[in-house]
């Protein structure tokens, strides 16, 4: 508003309301421990040791005996596990057992559940605990469609946990976890223990809020033509501490670049625009599976066939100088040549994501732009292996990615903050004022 932007929202207001389901499985009314033979109780602390996914699908209990299937895929799982809660190595690098793979094995063999041990030999992006706000509970849009297997339980096994589950076994934890990072061949067998889960949840409706608002083109043959620009304004709010601190703030993930979106609105309003619209948008719910980029693709303030590209500012982390430049979505569409001709004048190397197996092109909101057929780009800034830039980004994701420590009190090179700024707000102009409009590639 102070930008003099419109006002591109529900009613005339710059606010779009998204409606929002969640299911919680509550921590301190549910409980889950390994019973062994003798009736001896091994108590999993819920979001420490073990955690589950939220779905009104959940049974009250579980009570099944336990069988290790290595990585579960379908040749690993046999009809015998019919009523057992299977126990996986949850590998991520390519080529392994895909989670939808494992669970329609487990769901057509008549699991009783799959428990998916976290791979923290995985160095790309080790699994995060604790993380109370993620993952006890699910956010969905209404009549979203259900994951696979919606009606079979699914948790996640913290590996140092996996002992617990081992014991009376003969079976040594520390091997197949030694053997599972290592991707090679992994045993199967039953367990002599059963998992005895009392489980709890509660429902809620409730309304998140896109932020949408118009700065007009100067070119009225182009006003068909909008350019979307966004980041997202949820973080992970308030949980449990870690060091004392308690607000999961998101300064890097995704604040910071809500704040480009503002300068750039103010700076190019006071210059009178672009020729092309854009499209200034704040996401909301994009933790929790890129909610508000989904509905405003269901329901957009303009017409789809009328926005021309999207540009979308998330997972960049300003920790050392800016030189090369990750491009997420590169063989999508004809925006590469954009990005590569505004970085080529800032001495800036563009490169593809390196890292496909991360699924980030998956993890922004980019993605449902794309899935729309509408060019989309996303960015991260680039490193070479074993670099010390690598070893800043890698240290960012375990010590502060979605915890309290993404703050504002952080290690920032500013200058390479205000490079990518430059660079933004430099490819805005010229996807913007572009003489042809962007386009899907093959």
């Amino acid at each position: 508003a102070n930008a003099g932007l419109k006002p591109m929202g529900d009613d005339g207001t710059f606010l779009q309301s998204v409606p929002l389901h969640e299911v919680k499985v509550e921590p301190g009314k549910s409980r889950f421990e390994i019973i062994g033979p003798d009736g001896t109780a091994r108590s999993l602390r819920f979001l420490h040791d073990i955690s589950m996914r939220a779905t009104t699908a959940l049974p009250a209990s579980i009570d099944a005996p336990l069988a290790f299937r290595g990585y579960c895929g379908r040749s690993e799982i046999a009809p015998d596990v019919a009523g057992k809660v299977l126990i996986c190595f949850g590998g991520r690098r390519k080529g392994m057992v895909g989670s939808d793979e494992r669970l329609a094995a487990a769901a057509a063999a008549g699991a009783a559940g799959v428990m998916v041990i976290d791979d923290v030999g995985y160095t790309l992006e080790q699994p995060t605990w604790f993380w109370p706000v993620a993952y006890a509970r699910t956010i969905t849009l209404p009549g979203a469609t259900p994951p696979p297997a919606a009606a079979l339980p699914v948790m996640r096994l913290h590996p140092d946990a996996l002992p617990r589950l081992f014991v009376g076994s003969g079976q040594s934890a520390a091997t197949i976890l030694a053997e599972g990072t290592a991707a090679r061949s992994l045993p199967g067998f039953d367990l002599p223990g059963r998992l005895r889960a009392t489980i709890t949840l509660s429902e809620r409706q409730f309304t998140g809020e896109n932020i949408i608002a118009l700065l007009p083109g100067t070119d009225p043959t182009l006003a068909d033509q909008h350019i979307v620009v966004d980041a997202h304004l949820d973080g992970y709010g308030i949980g449990t501490p870690v060091n004392g601190d308690a607000i999961y703030n998101g300064a890097f993930d995704d604040a910071a670049y809500v704040a480009s979106l503002v300068q750039l609105a103010r700076a190019r309003a006071n210059a009178g625009g672009f020729r092309r619209p854009v499209l200034f948008i704040v996401f909301t719910g994009e933790e929790k599976g890129l909610l508000g980029s989904r509905w405003f693709i269901a329901h957009p303030s303009v017409p789809l066939t009328s926005i021309a590209a999207n540009i979308t500012l998330d997972a960049i982390r300003p920790l050392f100088p800016l030189k090369i430049l990750t491009l997420i979505g590169s063989d999508k569409s004809s925006l590469k040549t954009n990005v590569e001709r505004v970085a080529g004048t800032m001495g800036i190397e563009v490169r593809p994501d390196l890292e496909t197996v991360r699924g980030m092109i998956g993890r922004t909101d980019a993605s449902p732009f794309l899935g729309a057929g509408i060019p989309a780009v996303a960015f991260m800034f680039g490193y070479d292996s074993e670099s010390p830039e690598e070893a800043k980004f890698r240290t960012w994701y375990r010590t502060r990615y979605h915890k309290p420590q993404d703050d504002i009190g952080q290690p920032i090179d500013f200058r390479a903050a205000a490079d990518f700024n430059k660079f933004f707000y430099g490819l805005t102009h010229d996807v913007a004022d572009a003489p042809d409009r962007a386009r899907m590639t093959p």
